[in-house]
């Protein structure tokens, strides 16, 4: 296991002001100017991984490590790979620390449009320290719960944080019991070698999705069983 802390970042406020529709010279121009100072001095992204080793299991089963997940997609896409990283990356804990907008709904949004920025530089650096570590190549990832239902439950994301040890002591990341992740801004999932490109989006029937990457692709649907 290996733990990647104080993760370098530098956000732009221009087209970040722009995408938030933020008036420069305006006060809100300051408020939020105000919250990047905030971020600049006490945010601190992290991202924590290990190596493991896949091994085939009867059904839609898969075992990595020595763990068993159960997810047609999944095993599917691991076919042909020996190794896998399971990971955990954040904007980081202290972000829910050091500000409270306390109840000013525009200000608490800029706020989570930061912390999307710090997700970002930290699942940036996460894969190009995995690149330069293990050249790994041409990779994708897949993470409990994106996607149909179906295609990964998000139960198992308790399965993957086992791979993983006490994710929230070393990177302060907490699983609620419904099994999403507090910081919000904060993503799991395993990343591998893949010659060709996937992305869970093409398995997800949700139209008009802000976050969609990739068009849903019914071949490779009908190509999956699922229940």
């Amino acid at each position: 296991m290996k733990v990647l802390r104080n993760i370098p970042f530098a956000i732009d406020p221009e087209p970040l002001m722009q995408r938030l529709r933020i008036e420069c010279d305006s006060d809100d121009h300051r408020d939020f100017l105000d919250l990047l100072r905030l971020t600049s001095q006490s945010a601190n992204p992290k991202a924590i991984y290990t190596e493991a080793y896949v091994e085939p299991g009867e059904g839609d089963k898969v075992r990595i490590g020595d763990v068993v997940f159960t997810s047609a997609t999944l095993k599917m896409n691991l076919a042909s790979v020996g190794r896998v990283f399971p990971y955990v990356a954040t904007c980081g804990h202290e972000m829910d620390q050091i500000f409270d907008a306390k109840d000013d709904f525009l200000k608490e949004f800029w706020w989570d449009n930061i912390k999307a920025e710090l997700l970002k530089a930290a699942c940036a650096y996460l894969n190009n320290h995995l690149e330069s570590t293990f050249h790994l190549g041409k990779s994708t990832a897949m993470s409990p719960g994106s996607g149909d239902a179906t295609v990964w439950p998000i139960e198992q994301q308790s399965l993957l944080f086992s791979l993983l040890g006490d994710v929230s002591a070393q990177i302060g990341v907490q699983l609620t019991p419904s099994f999403l992740m507090i910081p919000n801004k904060t993503i799991s999932g395993i990343k591998f070698a893949a010659e060709k490109d996937f992305r869970t989006c093409q398995l997800c029937h949700r139209e008009n999705c802000p976050t969609r990457s990739a068009p849903f692709n019914q071949q490779l649907w009908d190509s999956i069983q699922h229940d």
